[in-house]
């Protein structure tokens, strides 16, 4: 049977090897047998040429020759080899660089960092330094290479990285752990601990200057989490400072981005507790225990019940009464919030359909879910299931939607336009929407937000704010709901603004579904009841509007 030849034994580092002593051997028996021959014969051909002498023997010329090649190809062998061995070595480097870094930016990755922090933290222990990790992320990098490209996306990395490492001292150690993602290491003395928050306040700063790409420029914030020796102890590993320096930047993007903030271990009760909090909307969704309630929205200037809009509710069987403030967040970070919004929604429109068919129900998007191509479908696909007219639906979408992906959200609402369903810019004037963006969606409705109506009775200068949206509103030909209505003085306030509808409050607290029930059944204002009384609420305080004096 014959014998496989296998082909890394071949051409392995031992074959190598083998052929280098080859070459080697062939080489040196070259050369002796030159001095051997040559030292006799060579004076002999001397001689013959000077016609002093007889010539030599041909068989030892020919020997001679030959051994003059072997010279010639030992030295190009050996030539050769030093050269592949020089090859090897650099292509050897080549690769231990690549394993060592990212290929993108040049940072160290992943991988490399652990063994260069390790390394570190001896160091650093046998000096009495300290050591500091800081994390570090681009805000809202997704929308970057959404409405820019990849390429775009990758020239803000590598210029993200440019600054970062400009900033470090020589001996900082900086990686790319993934996506928009950094970490780096730097050792300081303990008594200088302040240092480390002056450069991630420089880092903030400095990173987040406008990156010119051609004849754009993109703007970018960067938020960043610090976690130190001296505040955890230098005997946690690498792996753990890590996990605290990402936990203390999850808490800077939950502040509001473009900040940095150092680990405390608050911090990592926080995330203990919306660890728990998360599993528990796990199985809620599941449970059914996500349930809608409906606030009142009122017409001011006829002070008929014109509609309500959803809210959320969650009662879990393991943590309680949960304020939505609270679990929407961690929905929206665990990218449950789809989830949870289409129980709701599914709830509330077989809910509303029962209702008189003068009233409309309001729901809120996430701004996560008008990321999703399908919302528009599945929605449709909602209204089509519980039977429900999608005139009586109204949309409140946030205004910092429109700053995530315009285009992707105009395509949603005008989706939802071309069905029927209304379009309210919610949260109005707590963002940057131009009057452009205003004119060219399609939205039915402005919003303005509770935190400008709530305080209009405390003389605060809001009164001036909210009268110039309702213009606005009134210029654009979109209608105005004000949110927040907790008191008469401040609803006696809008009513003399204008036409406006409001909830609040001071109309009552949301309520349940059943509770929503009863109220429309005395009312007279269920389907059942056919056309529904025409008169308001009986005892709804809505006075009369007073008259303003003109300007």
């Amino acid at each position: 049977m014959p014998t496989q030849v296998n082909h890394n034994e071949a051409t392995g580092p031992k074959a190598k090897a083998d052929r280098e002593i080859i070459a080697f051997g062939i080489a040196v028996a070259a050369i002796m047998l030159f001095v051997a021959i040559g030292g006799s014969l060579m004076p002999q051909i001397v001689f013959a040429w000077q016609g002093r002498g007889e010539p030599p023997d041909p068989v030892l010329v020919n020997a001679l020759l030959l051994n003059i090649a072997l010279l010639l190809f030992g030295w190009r062998r050996y030539s050769d080899l030093k050269r592949e061995i020089e090859e090897r070595k650099l292509a050897e480097q080549r690769a231990q660089v690549l394993a060592a870094t990212d290929p993108l930016t040049g940072c160290l990755n992943r991988r490399s960092i652990r063994s260069e922090a390790k390394q570190m933290l001896t160091d650093a222990t046998r000096l009495g330094q300290a050591v500091a990790v800081v994390m570090f992320d681009l805000d809202n990098f997704k929308s970057i290479n959404d409405n820019n490209g990849h390429k775009v996306g990758d020239i803000v990395l590598v210029e993200s990285s440019k600054r970062a490492r400009a900033l470090l001292p020589a001996a900082a150690k900086l990686a790319r752990i993934g996506g928009d993602e950094f970490m780096f290491l730097v050792a300081f003395e303990p008594d200088n601990s302040g240092a480390i928050d002056d450069f991630a306040k420089k880092l903030v700063e400095e990173v987040s200057e406008a990156i010119l790409v051609g004849d754009r420029a993109i703007h970018i914030t960067v938020s960043a989490g610090i976690a130190t020796t001296l505040d955890v102890g230098a005997e946690l590993p690498i792996d753990e400072l890590a996990h605290r320096a990402d936990i203390a930047l999850y808490e800077a993007k939950k502040r509001g981005r473009n900040r940095y903030f150092r680990f405390s271990m608050a911090m990592e009760r926080d995330q203990h507790l919306r660890k728990e909090m998360e599993d528990a909307m796990r199985i809620g969704i599941v449970a059914g225990e996500f349930v809608p309630f409906f606030e009142q929205q009122i017409d001011l200037e006829t002070g008929k019940l014109v509609g309500f809009e959803m809210l959320a509710r969650w009662n879990s069987a393991q943590l309680g009464s949960i304020s939505p403030e609270v679990f929407i967040p961690v929905a929206e970070d665990a990218d449950l919030i789809g989830a949870v919004s289409e129980i709701l929604i599914r709830k509330a429109l077989s809910e509303a359909k029962e209702w008189h068919h003068s009233l409309t129900l309001s729901i809120n998007i996430s701004p996560l879910q008008m990321r999703d191509p399908w919302f528009a479908q599945k929605l449709l696909q909602m209204l089509v299931e519980a039977g429900f007219p999608p005139q009586r639906l109204e949309v409140e979408i946030t205004e910092s939607c429109l700053h995530e992906s315009l285009e992707n959200v105009r395509a949603i609402i005008t989706s939802l336009k071309n069905q029927g369903i209304r379009l309210s810019l919610d949260d109005f004037g707590t963002g940057y929407s131009s009057l452009a963006q205003l004119r060219s969606l399609p939205f039915d409705r402005l919003k303005i937000d509770r935190s400008f109506v709530s305080d209009l009775a405390s003389g605060n200068g809001n009164v001036e704010l909210v009268e110039a949206i309702v213009a606005l509103g009134r210029g654009l030909d979109l209608p105005v709901t004000a949110e927040g209505v907790e008191s008469a003085e401040v609803m006696n306030l809008l009513r003399s603004m204008g036409d406006i509808k409001t909830q609040g409050y001071y109309f009552g607290q949301p309520e349940s579904a059943s509770e929503t029930r009863n109220r429309l059944a005395v009312m007279n204002m269920l389907a059942e009841n056919g056309d529904g009384v025409e008169e308001p609420q009986p005892g709804l305080p809505i006075p009369a509007a007073p008259q303003r004096k003109s300007a």
